[in-house]
């Protein structure tokens, strides 16, 4: 079986303080990170294991918080993306960690979703924290939330990065009508992807890859059909693969975020994305 596994731990600590984010210079106790760190590796245990069963996994961390700040996501990635049955492990970071334990990975399989915060860091800081990956030949998209007082900076990146680098834009909404027309194309001028994030797809009872080769897995190894969608389908640790995958139409009224929708067969993003999906890199 081929399977996508989205893996959120415990980790809730970030070193950034974005006003939107309810984890903004939070940090974690000595108890929750030790609970972290274990949860991690059991998770990297079982991922080995599935090479004897014939699996082929791809793995994306999307932690609520900062992971790169600390070993064991470092660690993870590492021994991941050196095992021959990993097409690809990815993570969503700020990119504010320092990056030359990457000369451990195999860059082949290694990805970067790097979010770009305007206010929490120098344009060119990020920005050469940005050409140290191209440098090592690590695959990264660059991204941000599309909220009115970030337009300039967001244009100003653009321009600073080079052409060939994907940036991406997150549509806000949090308010209903939020962009004009003028707007839109402005962020289209920036990602001309823009507008497919900005629409909310109807989802309800569609078919979704979600839950029967894509999972989301919690810490402890409970298992959800999609990070949206609360309901347990059950457990990683327990179940296994085979157990757990089941053809299960979406439960939710409308889809509206990419790591849900870009599951969703009728939407035929792979012709967009391609190989490169998980970390969100359209083509040309």
């Amino acid at each position: 079986m081929k399977a996508t596994l989205y893996y959120r731990g415990s980790l809730t600590s970030c070193n950034y303080d974005c006003p939107y984010c309810p984890f903004s210079k939070h940090r974690d106790s000595a108890q929750t990170l030790a609970k972290d760190r274990a949860q991690l590796q059991t998770f990297v245990h079982w991922v080995r294991l599935q090479a004897e069963l014939g699996h082929r996994i791809s793995v994306f961390f999307n932690p609520y918080g900062e992971g790169l700040t600390h070993s064991w996501y470092r660690e993870a990635i590492t021994e991941l993306s050196r095992m021959d049955h990993v097409d690809k492990v990815a993570i969503q970071t700020n990119l504010s960690a320092r990056l030359d334990w990457t000369d451990a990975v195999n860059p082949a399989k290694t990805a970067f979703w790097a979010t770009f915060h305007p206010g929490q860091t120098k344009e060119s800081v990020f920005v050469a924290q940005c050409m140290e990956l191209r440098q090592r030949g690590i695959s990264f998209s660059v991204g941000s939330v599309g909220v009115r007082s970030a337009f300039e900076a967001l244009k100003s990146m653009r321009a600073a990065l080079p052409d060939d680098v994907y940036m991406w834009i997150n549509a806000f909404k949090d308010k209903r009508d939020y962009y004009t027309e003028e707007d839109i194309a402005y962020l289209r001028g920036i990602d001309p992807q823009f507008e497919r994030n900005a629409a909310d797809y109807a989802s309800m009872g569609r078919e979704c890859r979600t839950g029967q080769d894509v999972f989301y897995v919690q810490g402890p190894g409970l298992v959800k059909r999609c990070y949206k969608d609360r309901k347990v389908i059950g457990h990683l640790y327990r179940d296994g693969l085979e157990g757990l995958s089941k053809r299960r139409p979406c439960a939710m009224s409308c889809c509206d975020c990419y790591i849900g929708y870009i599951h969703m067969p009728e939407l035929e993003l792979e012709r967009v994305y391609g190989g490169r999906i998980l970390e969100r890199i359209a083509g040309s």
